[in-house]
C-alpha cells in the first residue's frame, strides 16, 4: 500500500493564530500531535438517544469541554465548558492529579476524564481539583461543595450519588452535594484508598481503584499500600533551592506495594475481598454488572498465571471460575474479563498459537483473527477489536479493524483499511476510523447498522502528507516514507530507522497521523524505516514472546528489516542511524553500541539502560526476577561489560535525550550509560531537559527538540 503526497505536501509552512506563520515541528508541538480538536472518550446512553464525549474547541486548544451529541437530530451541544466554570481562572493541579495524567500520558487540559450513572444522564468529573455534575439531558452543570481536591469522581448506576477520592480516601457525597463523608479514609501517609497504584496504572492498563456495584447500594474499593516500596528522590538540578520529590518506585526485583480490596456499604459497613494474595499479589481487573457476582482477575508476580474469581461482596469469598496458565508470560486486555448476559465468563487466551475470544467454554474466533481488546458484550453477540491473524488470506499490514462475533461466525463492521475501534450500547454504535489517505479520525454514528449522525473534528490539517508504502520484510510489518520531492533516479537515501521496536510497541498502523514526524524527517533528506520486529503485537502470541529473556532480538529484526528493504527502495547503506524515544531510545544506544557495522548514528530519547533500575510488572515479564535470571538482565543491559561491545570497535556518534523530571525512566538511566561511554573512551552527547517528564508535552521543548534531532543526524552523517 502507498500513500502518495498531495499537491501542497511541500508547504513549509502555514498560517497560524492571527497572522503568525509556524512549520511543522511548531504545528505539531502546538497542536499535541494534532490530538487538540478531536473528540474521545465517548460513551452511548443504553436508549440510544445521547453520545457524551470530549473535544477542545480548536486544534490549539488543549482544554476539553464535556460535549453531547443527539442522536436523533445530530446536533451538538455543550455540556460542560471548563472555561466558564473557572471562570477564565487557570487550572490548578495537585500532585496526584498530576501523577494520573503522566501515567495515562495525558497531555490535554480542562475535563480531561468523566464517568456517568448507568442511563448516561448524570456525568461527574474533575476540575481543576473541585467536583462538577452535568445533567446530560438537561444541560445544567453544578458543582458539589466537597473536600479536595478531587480525583476520579463517578456517579453511582442509580445518579444518587457520586463518588471520589481526596486526599487518599475514597469519599461519597449526594448527587444535590449533601451528605460528603469519607467511607474509607487512609490508616496512614503511605495507604490510599480507591486509587490505582503506580504498577497498576502505568503497567497494566488499570486507572481506576473503585467500582460501584450495579445496585448502587456498595463498591469495591482497592487498597495500596506502598510502605515497602523503595523511595527514589527526583531532583531539578536547574532549581537547586527546591527540594526533591520522594516517589515509591518499584524497580524489578523490589517490593510492589500491598493491593488489598474491601466491599464497602453506603452504610460504612466494610467486608475484606479473600484471595491467596502471596500466589496472585497483582490485582489486574475488577468487573461488577448485573450479569453476575463481582469479577477480579489476580495475577501472579511472575505472570505465568492468572485467576478469575468470582466474588461474594457479603462475605468477602472468592470462587475459582477459570485459571490460565503459560510458560512464557500472560498478557492483560482491555475489556475483558467480564460476564456476558447470559453469566458466561468472556476472556481472551491465547490458544493454539492464536489469540482468541473465549465465551464460556468456546473459541468463538480461530488463528484466522489476533483479538486485540473486546469492545461490548451484547444479548447475542461480542463486539471486538481485531487484526489479521496468522491464517489470515491477505496480508493487512497495520490494520485493525472491528468485529462481530457469535456462535454464528464473524462478522467485519468496518471496511476499509484503516485502524477501526468502535463503542457501543445497544443498537447504537460510534464508530471511529482512522484511515492511511486521510489526516486524523472520522467518527461516525450508527444505529442498527444504518449511518445516522458524524460527530466533527477540529484538529488543524497537518501541514504535510505522509508518503508511505505499508509493506512486510522478512514477515517484520514495515512503512517505508521517502521524502516529498523524491522522484525516481534521484538516487539513494540516507537511512533513519524510526521505530519503537519493543513490547506492546506497535508502530505501523495503516493510518495518516502516526507517520507525520517520520514524513518530517523523510522530507529532511532521509529515507525514513518504522519497523515492528518481535515483541510488537499483531500478528501472534507467538512472536510476540520470542523476545522471553533477551531484548536484544528487537535489534535483529530491525536489521533484518534494514537490509531486506535495500533490494526494493533507494538505500544508502554507508549511512544508517536510529532515533526513537522509551525503549525506541533503548534500541538506538543498543543499536550504535551492539551493530556498529550497521549504524552509523543513534539517537536515544529516555532510555532504559539499566533494566534493573525499570518496574517490576513491566521488566519481570519479560526477563524475569533479577534475582534468579541475573544473566538476562546483564544481556540486555547497555551498562554492564555484556552490554558494551569491543572498544577496538568503532565508535558511532550517540545523543542521549532525557527529561529530568521522568518519574517512569529516571535520568538515572542516562547518567549511567553516559559514565559507561566515558569509562569506555566513546565520545557521546547528552542534552538534559529541566523539568521534562517521560511525555515531554511543553510546546518549546517538543518543537526544537525535533530541530536538534536533524542537526545531530546532519552533522553525524556527514550530510549538507
Amino acid at each position: 500500500m502507498t500513500i502518495e503526497n498531495g499537491d501542497d505536501a511541500g508547504s513549509a509552512t502555514a498560517s497560524g493564530d492571527g497572522d503568525e506563520t509556524y512549520s511543522f515541528p511548531r504545528q505539531h508541538a502546538r497542536t499535541q500531535r494534532f490530538t487538540a480538536g478531536a473528540p474521545r472518550a465517548f460513551t452511548v446512553a443504553p436508549d440510544g438517544g445521547r453520545v457524551a464525549f470530549l473535544r477542545s474547541p480548536a486544534g490549539t486548544d488543549r482544554a476539553n469541554a464535556l460535549w453531547v451529541l443527539d442522536v436523533t437530530d445530530g446536533q451538538e451541544r455543550i455540556a460542560a465548558d471548563p472555561a466558564a466554570l473557572l471562570g477564565g481562572g487557570a487550572e490548578r493541579l495537585s500532585a496526584e492529579e498530576r501523577a494520573r495524567r503522566e501515567r495515562s500520558r495525558e497531555g490535554g487540559s480542562g475535563i480531561v476524564g468523566y464517568a456517568t450513572d448507568a442511563a448516561v444522564e448524570l456525568a461527574a468529573f474533575a476540575l481543576s481539583g473541585r467536583l462538577f455534575t452535568a445533567g446530560l439531558r438537561t444541560g445544567t452543570v453544578r458543582e458539589l461543595p466537597v473536600a479536595g481536591p478531587v480525583i476520579d469522581p463517578r456517579p453511582s448506576p442509580d445518579g444518587r450519588h457520586v463518588a471520589y477520592v481526596a486526599r487518599g480516601a475514597l469519599r461519597v457525597v449526594t448527587a444535590e452535594g449533601e451528605d460528603d463523608r469519607a467511607l474509607a479514609a487512609p490508616e496512614s501517609a503511605t495507604v490510599t484508598y480507591g486509587l490505582a497504584e503506580f504498577i497498576a496504572a502505568e503497567e497494566m492498563g488499570r486507572s481506576r481503584g473503585f467500582w460501584w456495584s450495579p445496585d448502587a447500594d456498595r463498591l469495591l474499593v482497592a487498597r495500596a499500600d506502598d510502605a515497602d516500596v523503595r523511595r527514589w528522590w527526583i531532583a531539578d538540578p536547574a532549581h537547586p533551592d527546591r527540594e526533591p520529590v520522594r516517589t515509591a518506585y518499584p524497580a524489578a526485583g523490589t517490593p510492589n506495594a500491598e493491593v488489598r480490596l474491601f466491599a464497602y456499604g453506603l452504610d460504612g459497613s466494610r467486608t475484606e475481598i479473600n484471595w491467596n494474595r502471596s500466589a496472585y499479589p497483582y490485582l489486574a481487573r475488577v468487573h461488577w454488572s448485573a450479569d453476575g457476582a463481582p469479577l477480579v482477575l489476580v495475577q501472579a508476580r511472575d505472570q505465568l498465571s492468572t485467576a478469575y474469581l468470582a466474588v461474594d461482596p457479603d462475605d468477602g469469598s472468592t470462587r475459582m471460575v477459570h485459571v490460565d496458565e503459560d510458560d512464557q508470560w500472560l498478557e492483560l486486555f482491555p475489556g475483558v474479563p467480564c460476564w456476558s448476559p447470559s453469566g458466561q465468563l468472556v476472556r481472551i487466551a491465547d490458544e493454539g498459537g492464536a489469540r482468541v475470544l473465549a465465551v464460556g467454554e468456546r473459541l468463538l474466533t480461530g488463528a484466522q483473527l489476533h483479538v486485540r481488546a473486546v469492545l461490548d458484550v451484547g444479548a447475542g453477540d461480542v463486539l471486538l477489536s481485531a487484526s489479521a491473524g496468522a491464517d489470515a488470506t491477505a496480508p493487512e499490514t497495520g490494520e485493525v479493524h472491528v468485529y462481530r462475533v457469535n456462535e454464528l461466525g464473524v462478522q467485519r463492521l468496518s471496511a476499509g483499511p484503516g485502524v477501526h475501534t468502535a463503542v457501543r450500547s445497544g443498537a447504537v454504535t460510534v464508530l471511529v476510523s482512522a484511515t492511511p489517505d486521510s489526516p486524523g479520525a472520522r467518527v461516525r454514528v450508527e444505529r442498527d447498522g444504518k449511518h445516522v449522525a458524524e460527530i466533527a473534528s477540529y484538529a488543524e490539517r497537518p501541514l504535510l502528507r505522509p508518503r508511505v508504502t505499508l509493506t512486510e520484510a522478512e514477515g517484520i510489518p514495515c512503512a517505508v516514507l521517502l521524502p516529498a520531492s523524491y522522484a525516481d533516479g534521484d538516487g539513494p537515501l540516507p537511512v533513519l530507522l524510526d521505530p519503537y521496536g519493543g513490547p506492546h510497541g506497535q508502530r505501523v498502523y495503516a493510518a495518516h497521523n502516526p507517520y507525520l514526524t517520520s514524513q518530517w524527517f523523510a522530507d529532511q533528506g532521509f529515507a525514513v524505516i518504522v519497523a515492528d520486529g518481535r515483541g510488537t503485537p499483531g500478528l501472534s502470541p507467538g512472536r510476540e514472546k520470542s523476545i522471553r529473556g533477551d531484548f536484544t532480538r528487537t535489534l535483529d529484526d530491525q536489521v533484518s528489516a534494514l537490509h531486506a528493504l535495500a533490494g526494493r527502495f533507494p538505500l544508502d547503506l554507508s549511512k544508517v542511524a536510529m532515533r526513537g524515544w522509551s525503549y525506541g531510545g533503548y534500541l538506538s544506544a543498543l543499536a550504535v553500541l551492539k551493530r556498529p557495522d550497521v549504524f552509523h548514528a543513534g539517537i536515544a530519547g529516555a532510555p532504559v539502560t539499566d533494566w534493573r533500575l525499570y518496574d517490576t510488572h513491566y521488566t519481570e515479564r519479560y526477563l524475569g526476577d533479577p534475582a534468579t535470571s541475573p544473566e538476562t538482565y546483564a544481556a540486555s543491559s547497555l551498562v554492564t561489560d555484556e552490554g558494551l561491545v569491543d572498544p577496538a570497535g568503532p565508535h558511532r556518534p550517540l545523543l542521549i535525550v532525557h527529561g529530568l523530571a521522568d518519574d517512569n525512566v529516571v535520568v538515572a538511566h542516562a547518567l549511567r550509560l553516559s559514565s559507561a561511554l566515558l569509562a569506555d573512551g566513546r565520545p557521546h552527547e547528552v542534552l538534559p531537559l529541566s523539568g521534562v517528564t517521560h511525555m515531554t508535552p511543553q510546546e518549546q521543548v517538543a518543537e526544537n527538540l525535533l530541530l536538534l534531532q536533524v542537526d545531530f543526524l546532519k552533522r553525524s552523517l556527514g550530510l549538507a
